[in-house]
């Protein structure tokens, strides 16, 4: 019990830069999937007409309510098997929706399909609460749609090699630049990580001679919700949240040292956060930061042209950090085979499109990626170019506290040298890995 309260705690804890997406995230198909190939089968409704399911979900905002509620229309009008999608909006509630959810869940109570957050898998799975999609998506027409490192992703959340998640929509993070600050320091857009730390250098500036640095070249996040930008550096290395005593993972750290000791970022990213960072790039007191797409918006009404992005760029390593929104079947549905026909419907066709495109949400359908609406867009080309190195913190009995707790105080007091980046790595690895 002690074990299920504690992944309770991971589940519910929306992690670092992403919080809450909407109902899903995520433009076009229109081929139906043949469920006779699956290998999972399930007796449908005998009285000639299809299965009702119910789907549990929540929406940002009422935009996003209705726009759910119309892609379920048109998915019951269009499906050629009869089935019914009945939808039920839940609240997120601070991440208590998960919470509602497996309460629920537990009780006998689940819905055929919900909107789900990978954090939540460990604890949904130990509990036998989600159906196994492995020969669903094995057997699925348009498997091949989604990048390999998504289905890599859904394992990895389980912690087996099994998938319980159908890929829905992501926020992935990328680099902020702005190109008149690039200019002026004479430097392009960085291709390698080591061309990244020299564009760091580089654009931190003095501008107007008085001895005082104007421009900082990068904004580095330091308090809760760093260890995800955090993460690239020492995966640049060659390192990983594996063993992050190895020396690649040291090495990425005493990266992330340099640049503070070196004056590149704002002495202030010891308690740097979310608000913090963003504020600092968009006075123009950085000139590169770390985020997604939910704030390119802001940004271009900022900086109109004067802002760009690039992809988190590859050393020996290349990893950046992932945020999403899932779907998933419940192992109590009587109608499997026609959620699964519903969850693809999101996955990969009509409502993949009409859902991302809307709320500006990543989609995950390689189809729908190729789209003009996204390719045009470098905020979302950052995005989709980094899908497939794209990855999430280890999740863990751990991982809440290590996030709140060890890993902001261990990096702040790195940062200003009272541990060696050896010293540091040693407690963050055994505050993560800690069983």
């Amino acid at each position: 019990m002690k074990r299920l309260l504690v992944i309770t705690l991971v589940a519910l804890f929306s992690v670092g830069l992403f919080g809450c997406t909407a109902a899903s995230n995520s433009p076009s198909t229109t081929d139906e999937t043949d469920s006779s190939t699956n290998k999972n089968t399930n007796s449908e409704s005998d009285d000639g007409e299809g299965p009702t399911l119910t789907y549990w979900y929540w929406a940002d905002n009422s935009d996003y309510s209705d726009l759910m509620q119309n892609i379920i229309t048109e998915f019951n009008e269009t499906n050629d098997k009869g089935i019914t999608v009945v939808g039920e909006e839940y609240p997120w509630d601070g991440g208590g929706f998960m919470e509602t959810l497996f309460t629920a869940s537990v009780g006998g109570g689940a819905p055929d399909v919900a909107t789900f957050k990978l954090t939540s898998t460990p604890l949904f799975t130990a509990n036998d609460l989600l159906a196994n999609l492995d020969d669903y998506i094995e057997n699925w027409d348009k498997k091949d749609d989604i990048d390999p490192n998504i289905y890599d992703i859904m394992k990895t959340a389980s912690g087996t090699d099994s998938i319980y998640l159908m890929p829905w929509n992501t926020q992935v993070l990328y680099v902020y630049y702005r190109p008149s600050i690039f200019e002026e320091a004479g430097v392009e857009v960085p291709t390698t990580y080591e061309e990244f730390l020299t564009a760091i250098e580089k654009t931190t500036m003095d501008t107007d001679g008085d001895g005082q640095t104007d421009i900082y070249g990068f904004g580095m996040r330091g308090a809760t919700g760093g260890q995800e930008p955090w993460g690239s550096f020492i995966h640049a290395r060659g390192g990983s949240f594996d063993d992050l005593t190895s020396e690649a993972s040291i090495r990425g750290m005493q990266d992330f040292i340099d640049i503070y000791e070196n004056g590149y970022v704002p002495k202030t990213a010891t308690t740097d956060g979310f608000n913090e960072i963003i504020a600092n790039f968009k006075s123009g007191h950085t000139a590169m930061t770390i985020h997604h797409t939910g704030s390119s918006a802001d940004m271009v009404e900022t900086f109109g042209d004067d802002v760009s992005a690039f992809p988190f760029p590859a050393g020996e390593g290349q990893w950046t950090s992932m945020g999403d929104t899932e779907n998933v079947i419940f192992e109590s549905s009587e109608h499997k085979d026609a959620a699964f026909e519903w969850v693809s419907y999101l996955a990969a066709e009509k409502g993949q499109e009409d859902w991302t495109v809307a709320t500006g949400n990543v989609p995950v359908s390689k189809t729908v990626q190729e789209l003009d609406f996204f390719q045009e867009n470098e905020f979302m080309k950052a995005s989709i170019d980094g899908m497939s190195y794209a990855g999430i913190v280890p999740i863990k009995d751990t991982t809440t506290e290590w996030i709140n707790t060890i890993w902001p105080n261990t990096i702040a007091s790195a940062l200003l040298g009272e541990r060696s980046a050896d010293e540091a790595m040693e407690i963050l690895h055994e505050g993560l890995h800690e069983e």
